[in-house]
Order: structure tokens, then sequence, then C-alpha cells
């Protein structure tokens, strides 16, 4: 229970005491004149001081028209017509359902955080022989620790000795453990499952994926969707109206019909009390923390409830290939050589390409079976959409796309072969080419034909060769290919696509979070797949996919529409009810306690409707 929940709580059970008294001593005692007043006016002061001070307070920043405004309006009120009993009880079942509102906003608040809690309590550093047990938070990089079966992975780390499995499930939704062996990476928040491993430490705790995470879903809901601007905006204008229509109610019927003042005021009185919105202020942000709280166990990480509410609006999905709809893994499938032999034209290349990370490199490394020695190259020179040139051995070498080779000067046949195609020129000569190829992800076709079915529009964005790109999206089903295409290409072409869809509608791109974060920030939405330990891709894209499967996009659109039918039934349900007390308390059918009490019944159903996206099927 947070503190201002505990405080409330004091203030209800402080009421409730001085309010029994009181009514006691009204009813069985006579006291002097004017005694049962200031007993239910002490009462009431306990019970409502806090918020009328924090009304005072909203006067000043210019934010009072709420539903607190409206309570006072009514109580005081109530109090000045002799109606004692009702304006305390009127502001107890108000105090009630405020606290009921706290402690179900912290509870949902805690459940989520049980839910995707994964940060352990400490961690196993090495000192010499010896093994200390230390706060993740002391951790320091290049450090190296234990990790026994059993245990969470406190920060990330390379394995740099022993062989086992882990437990990734609460970073990726995966449920199959993940073998290990030295030189992989492991995230924090995974469970070493059967083994003693060491491993070197390469991210502090603080930049960790377990932190990363918890820091996401914490701040989810910052940033309020169209719902939730809805139900302030809405607020701010009812209120005001409400108020009028109860002054109305009091002062236009007595004139007309001649009737009792006193219950023309007291029935406008229980309209204000009646008219309090608080399960539309609650209901509505609960449902959207529930649906980020069921997407991240889910292992799909969602910024912010505006994010989900976009969700269910995208009709247009844009899909980078290499690393996304494709493994990202490339393996050499034929050399062509001219004028020297396959494997001197694939040294030449391997040691061009010595320094890049690029999954190209690494194939060409696959091939070549061992490590390039770096010292016999220099004067590298990368562009990027183009390829590279470094001098290997005294020797200028360059290494890229068929562009590169035109733009140095350098004649080459355009392969059509099936692949990507990596051109090499050795002095200004062509020396040949190697042909790469990519595996699409087994779960990519299951996407696609989902999006299909719901007759949404595909597109592919890549730098690849036109014939590949065609390949690849012929054997996916995707409507739309761009291919060839250089990075600024792709955020010229995304921002086309946005300007042709109409103000509902959305633009998705999907990317592989480091290489895309340019075009994954100017979409509507942006999803990063495997972005997990990517900077950029948790900096850019409103949505991450902690494990590389496309198909998790299906779980949370679909979790985006729960969230947002959950939060379209509150709002019918508590706006519905509204209605319906504002007529009754008009013509006299219900009393202020009774208008109260609804409004908590209709505030708790709200509550439970959001509560079930908590607990969304995986």
């Amino acid at each position: 229970m947070t503190e201002e929940a505990k405080k409330k709580g004091i203030e209800i059970a402080a009421g409730v005491v001085l309010g029994v008294s009181a009514w006691f001593v009204s009813a069985r005692l006579q006291g002097p004149e004017g005694t049962e007043t200031i007993l239910f006016l002490i009462a009431y002061a306990a019970l409502s001081l806090r918020t009328y001070w924090e009304q005072i307070r909203k006067v000043f920043r210019r934010q009072f028209i709420d539903e607190n405004l409206l309570i006072i309006i009514a109580t005081v009120g109530a109090f000045a017509i002799g109606r004692h009993k009702e304006a305390v009880a009127a502001m107890l079942f108000y105090q009630v359902g405020k606290f009921v509102e706290q402690l179900s906003l912290s509870r949902t608040k805690k459940s989520i955080a049980d839910f995707i809690d994964i940060r352990p309590e400490y961690a196993n550093l090495k000192v010499g022989n010896t093994e200390k047990i230390v706060p993740p938070q002391e951790l320091k990089l290049r450090q190296i620790i234990v990790l026994k079966p059993g245990e969470r992975i406190p920060v990330d780390v390379v394995v740099t000795m022993g062989t086992g499995t882990v437990d990734t499930k609460a970073l990726t939704g995966e449920a199959e453990p993940k073998s290990v062996k030295p030189g992989d990476r492991l995230y924090s928040g995974s469970i070493n499952l059967n083994s003693m491993l060491e491993a070197r430490v390469v991210k502090l705790c603080n930049d960790s994926a377990a932190e990363k995470i918890m820091r996401l879903v914490e701040n989810a809901d910052d940033k309020k969707s169209e719902h939730i601007r809805f139900a302030d905006k809405f607020t701010r204008y009812y209120t005001p109206i409400v108020i009028l229509f109860a002054l109305l109610t009091m002062i236009l019927p007595p004139m007309i019909l001649s009737e009792a003042r006193d219950e023309w005021i007291y029935r406008g009185l229980i309209l204000l009390v009646a008219s309090c919105p608080c399960g539309l202020m609650v209901s509505i942000p609960l449902a959207f923390l529930g649906g980020i709280g069921a997407a991240s166990r889910q292992g799909i990480l969602i910024k912010s409830g505006g994010v989900l509410e976009r969700l269910t609006q995208a009709d247009t999905y844009v899909f980078d290939k290499t690393g996304t709809l494709t493994e990202g893994v490339f393996h050499v499938q034929k050399i062509s050589a001219r004028g020297m032999t396959e494997d001197e034209l694939l040294e030449f290349a391997v040691h061009a390409e010595a320094y890049s990370t690029h999954p190209i490199a690494l194939s060409l490394q696959e091939a070549y079976g061992k490590n390039p020695d770096k010292s016999r190259v220099g004067n590298v020179e990368e562009m990027p959409g183009y390829g590279l040139s470094a001098e290997v051995d005294g020797r200028k070498v360059s290494v890229g796309n068929v562009r590169f080779m035109n733009r140095s000067g350098i004649f080459c046949q355009p392969s059509d072969e099936v692949g990507t195609a990596v051109y090499v020129s050795v002095d200004g000569e062509y020396a040949g080419c190697l042909l790469i190829s990519d595996a699409v992800r087994e779960d990519a076709g299951r996407l696609i034909k989902w999006l299909h079915r719901r007759h949404f529009s595909t597109i592919m964005l890549t730098g690849d060769n036109e014939e590949t790109a065609e390949n690849v999206a012929s054997g996916l089903g995707i409507e739309s290919v761009y291919s060839e295409l250089m990075p600024e290409d792709k955020v010229e072409l995304l921002e086309e696509f946005r300007e042709g869809q109409t103000e509902g509608e959305k633009v998705v791109f999907v990317g592989d979070g480091i290489n895309d974060a340019p075009v994954l920030a100017r979409a509507d939405i942006g999803i990063a797949m495997g972005g997990l330990g990517a900077d950029a891709a948790l900096e850019a894209a409103d949505v991450i996919l902690t494990k590389d499967e496309p198909s998790k996009i299906i779980n949370g659109v679909r979790i985006a529409r729960g969230t947002l039918r959950s939060v379209k039934q509150n709002m019918v349900m508590a706006i519905g009810i509204k209605v319906i007390l504002i007529v009754l308390a008009f013509f006299g059918l219900v009393t202020m306690q009774n208008a109260i009490m609804s409004d908590m019944v209709v505030l708790v159903l709200n509550i439970l409707n959001s509560f079930w996206m908590m607990k969304y099927p995986e």
C-alpha cells in the first residue's frame, strides 16, 4: 500500500468514528442547539480537510474543475439546507471510492512489477580464487562473475568459461532453454539452469537488459493515449456543465412549479454527487497499464498507452529485409574468381572486411575458416550503402555492391543469380564475385499471412539487389518491394507512405533495431526486432521484440485491441451509469448515499474489467 493510500485509510477511519459518534449523540442524547451540526462538521472535517487542501493548491494551477469540486459543492450545500447526515455520508463514500482507486492503481502497478521484475539482488564476483557476494550495482566492466545453477544473471555478460543452458523466458517469452558456450552473450534477468559458468561483465547494472525493461514498463504510462486525453478533456468540460445543470435544477423548478425550494436544492446537490466521474478517470489508465504488463510478459516491450492505441489503427506494415524477415545470417554459396584462385579472392575479401561487424563480413570469415590477420590490413575506408576499400599486403582492395564498382570506375557484369552478390577489385581491376544468401525466418510467413487475412498492406524495403529482394518478397507474399535503397531512401519512402494515409491510419515500420534507427523513429509505430541489447533500438522504437520472432507482432496487436476494447467498455459503462443517475437525481429517485454507492459499484466493475488484461493468455 502506498503512503498516500495509508493516509486516506486513516482519514476514512477517523471520519467513520467521528460520524458514528455524531449520529449516536444526535439520536440518543439531547444537547444544546447546534450540537448536532458541530459534531457532524467535525466528522466532515476529518474526512475532507486533505481534499480541500488539494483543491486550494489546484486553484493556483488552474486545475480545480474536477470531481473534487463537485463533491465539495454538493456536501457544503447539504450542510446549508440542514442535511448533515447526508453530507457526511456522501463525503465518506466518496473518500472510500478514492481509496479503492488509489489501492487498485498501486496494486496493478505492483502486479506488473511482480510479473516482470527480473532483477536479481546479488552477484558472485570472482576475486582471485574466491567468490564475493556483492550487489549488482557494484559490478564494474570486465570483472568476472560466477553464474551458479538456478541463479538469475545479474548484468549483461559474455561467457568466458563453461557450457550449459539458460532460461530466457522472462526476457523473450520463449519457453525453450538456450544452449550457451564461451563467447555467447547473456542478458541480465535470464536464469542459468544447470551448470557453473564464468562470465565477463559487458554492461553496468543500470545499462543492462533487465534494468532497461523495468524502466520502459514503469514509465509506460507517462505518455497519455488519445482515450486518456479524452477523459481529461471530458472532465474539464463536463464538470462546469454539470454544475450549471445542478444550479438550474435548484432554481428553475421552484420558480416555475412553485414547489418546495429545499427539495429541489437537495435534488441539485444529489445530481452533483451522482455525476462525479471517478470510475471513468481511474479505469482507462488502469486498462492501459494492464495491457502493457501483459505484453511485457510475452517479450513485447511497449513504451506507452499511446503506442497501444496506435497499433489498433495501423493498416500498413513496412519491413526491412535483412535481420527482420530473414535471419541475417549469411553463408557464402558461390565464388567466381578472375585472374586468381577462389581461395585468393576470398582471402582478399576477408582481410578487407577484417574490421567490419556487418553480417556479410562475418559470413566471409565463416567461409575463410579462420580469423583474418589484421596486421596485413591498413587504410580502411567505408562507404555506407556501397562497400569499403582497404590496403591488404600493400594492394588496394575494394569490396562492395555493383554500384560501388561502377562508382570506382570498375566494370563488372551484375550477377543474375538469387542471393547477395559481393564484388571484389584488386588494384583497380575486377577480381571476382562472391554470392551470399540469407535464410528467411521460419515465422515470417505466418505473420504476413495473418496481416493479409486482415487486409493490411505489406511493403518491404531493402538495400539488397532487386532479384534477391523479389525472391524473398514473392516467397512470403509481400505486396510491394523497393530494393537497392540507401538508408536515406528508406526514410524518404516512409514519409511518402505516411503522407498517403488518412488521419485514422498509421504506418508501422519493422526493422532490426540498430541500422534502421532513423526509420524506426520516423514511423507512426516503430517495431525493433531483437533490439534488447541495442541502445539505438530502445531509443528509436515504440515497440521492442526481445526475441527475433516477427510473429510476436500478432500478439502485440491482439493485446492492443483487447486493451482498447476494455477501455471503450469502461467508458460506456461509466458515462452510461452517470446519465442514468443524473436523470434519477433530477426526479428525486435517489439519495446522496445511493448516488455515491452506485459510483463505487461502477468503479469496482471497471477495475475488474481492466484487470483481466493483466492475465492476457500467452
